[in-house]
């Protein structure tokens, strides 16, 4: 009896894993410039640009690179839910589309979660292991965040970009 219930119990969880490889989330993929990415306002070194390719755009752009595992359920489903995520707290290529207020407080927290090593995920960095940064890339990344919020405070008044405390 316990023989049978266990090759049915296999069957069924065999036949669901085969079932939900049909069902799979539209991949984070766009074509062509996008119009609000962070580089059309502000310089990003070359160096800087190379850095952001191999840790931070996957989950915070319009463009995924996949892995090839991307392919298999539910693989792809937690895949794009880091990405949904990720792209909820900062998407580069939307971020001249929100308010500065906003562009100012995601530069503080990309200077925070870069400095203390929360950033890129350990989750991502397991699988590519690229992506782990040196402390001179942290250094870089760091640096270049600073400078969009000098560039912010240039152009625009502090009111504009902080909250007042009462």
């Amino acid at each position: 009896m316990f023989k049978k219930i266990l090759r049915y119990t296999a069957l069924f969880l065999l036949a669901a894993l085969v079932i939900i490889q049909l069902f799979h989330p539209k991949k984070n993929r766009s074509e062509g410039p996008q119009p609000n990415y962070i580089g059309s306002s502000f310089h990003i070194p070359d160096d800087v640009t190379s850095i952001m390719a191999k840790a931070c755009n996957d989950c915070h752009s319009n463009n995924t690179r996949y892995p090839w595992y991307a392919g298999f359920q539910p693989v792809h489903w937690w895949l794009n839910k880091h990405i949904k995520n990720g792209k909820k707290q900062i998407n580069y290529d939307e971020y001249n589309n929100r308010p500065l207020r906003y562009q100012y407080h995601k530069m503080e927290e990309t200077i925070e979660m870069v400095k203390e090593g929360k950033m890129p995920l350990n989750s991502y960095t397991w699988t590519h292991k690229d992506a782990r940064l040196t402390d001179e890339e942290r250094s870089k990344i760091t640096g270049w965040a600073q400078s969009i919020m000098d560039t912010l405070k240039a152009r625009h008044p502090i009111d504009s970009l902080i909250r007042r405390k009462n």
